[in-house]
Formats: structure tokens, C-alpha cells, sequence
């Protein structure tokens, strides 16, 4: 594997990222920054590392992101799928345990419309009998 590149696009909601692997020491970087800088929270950085977790890549490749288009959560689930299939491209080794953890699955889950005589979505007005 020395010296391999791959890349990967995924998407979450609004959100689209570009992963870019390269094999090096582990840094990971999102659209410049490092990954805890852009994600501020734990659990998105944790949630978006997952897929080189499972594969034991963290150390052994470097990963640069590009994301753009709706908020952190979803940037960190298309960051994730865009990691996983840029590992299942590097490797073909990797796919099983990717496809079994669910990283190659994109997640189809978006907001849903408000509908017109309704607060919400799916939230009524309250009903009065009398």
C-alpha cells in the first residue's frame, strides 16, 4: 500500500464531501482545519473517524476533506461515507467490514416538508371538540 491514493465522494442530507486518503502519519483535515477544530463536538469526531477504526487505518493514512452545504452532523455523516468508500476503493479487503459496520449504506434520512394548515411537519393544531 505504500505510496496509494484514493478519493471518494459522500452525501447526508444537504451536506456533500470529498474524502481524499493518502498513506502518512493519521492527520485528518476538513477543508483545511483539523478535523476536532471543524466538527467542535466529540461525538461528530468520533462518528466521522469511524470507518478507519474498523479497518485500523487511523495511523497508517492521512485524510483530507472537502465538505460543503448543510450543518456539522450532516457534514460529519458524509465525511464518513465518503472515508469508507475511499477505503473500500484503496483496499477490497475492506469492504466486508465496512459493509457489515453499515459505513457504505448512505443514510436516505432527510428533513421532511411542512405541510400547509399544520404548525409542522407532522404536528397538529390542537382539536376542540367544544
Amino acid at each position: 500500500m505504500e505510496d496509494s491514493k484514493q478519493a471518494a465522494t459522500g452525501r447526508r442530507k444537504c451536506s456533500v464531501a470529498r474524502a481524499r486518503i493518502v498513506s502518512g502519519d493519521g492527520s485528518f483535515t476538513i477543508n483545511g482545519r483539523e478535523i476536532s477544530d471543524y466538527l467542535k463536538r466529540d461525538p461528530l469526531v468520533a462518528h466521522a473517524k469511524e470507518p478507519l477504526y474498523v479497518t485500523d487505518m487511523a495511523d497508517k493514512v492521512s485524510v483530507e476533506c472537502t465538505t460543503r452545504g448543510g450543518g456539522l452532523t450532516g457534514q460529519s455523516g458524509a465525511v464518513r461515507l465518503a472515508v469508507a468508500r475511499a477505503l473500500a476503493a484503496l483496499n477490497e479487503d475492506f469492504r466486508k467490514p465496512l459493509r457489515q459496520g453499515g459505513f457504505l449504506t448512505r443514510d436516505a434520512r432527510e428533513v421532511e416538508r411542512k405541510k400547509y394548515g399544520r404548525p409542522k411537519a407532522r404536528k397538529r393544531f390542537q382539536y376542540s371538540k367544544r
